[in-house]
């Protein structure tokens, strides 16, 4: 009688399970990076310190950022991607263009609040972000919140709500630079209340939208 023949390990599942040791890692890493920052401050919070809470080598640490600034985005990215899809499905059609955008904007002021140190260091950090392992998808997700913002300038051109002439793309540039100021001197306050900070920015966004109204 023919013995069965023993089914040799194929490439996928050896593949598989790199897969998900490397996300393990990343999600350690990532874990212990958000708790020193949040415990130490970024400055005494060490390379080694991170690599030795998440057990991996320092040099297993640098195959996932670059330095100290990488590992912010290397917290914040997955947040931010997500984020950003949620704050742009947020806006309803009908509303006027300030409270669309108000809606975009508010998704981030609640989750920024949830935890103001780690926020107030990724404002500090991402000015001149250029390079680094998660820079990329940085500016990705940056670029694509930009590009919802000048969809909703767009319909709001299209169907006569402002009137100017300028292309969609600078002036969804111009909002989000207000919004990106209003967000950094909301967050810099001892203790950012979301209620108060989205006030202020309804005001500053509808002196936008009225102006681009001429």
């Amino acid at each position: 009688m023919a013995m069965p023949r023993k089914k040799k390990l194929g490439a996928a599942p050896l593949a598989g399970r790199r897969e998900r040791a490397k996300l393990d890692t990343r999600q350690r890493i990532r874990a212990a990076a958000r708790d020193l920052f949040a415990r130490r401050g970024y400055s005494a919070a060490t390379l080694r310190d991170i690599a030795g809470q998440a057990h991996v080598a320092l040099g297993t640490l640098f195959n996932y950022a670059d330095d100290k600034r990488d590992l912010v985005f290397l917290i914040f990215n997955d947040v931010l991607e997500e984020l950003t899809e949620r704050a742009l499905a947020a806006p309803r059609p009908g509303d006027p263009l300030a409270e669309q955008l108000l809606a975009v904007f508010r998704c981030h002021y609640v989750e920024l609040a949830k935890n103001p140190v780690l926020a107030r260091l990724l404002l500090q950090e991402l000015t001149f972000y250029s390079q680094g392992k998660e820079a990329g998808r940085f500016h990705a997700i940056r670029a694509r919140l930009i590009a919802g913002v000048e969809s909703l300038v767009g319909a709001a051109q299209a169907n006569g709500r402002i009137g100017t002439a300028e292309r969609p793309a600078l002036v969804a540039r111009y909002i989000f630079f207000v919004y990106s100021a209003a967000l950094r001197w909301w967050i810099a306050s001892p203790r950012p209340d979301v209620r108060r900070g989205l006030a202020e920015l309804r005001r500053l966004l509808a002196l936008q939208v009225n102006g681009l109204r001429r």
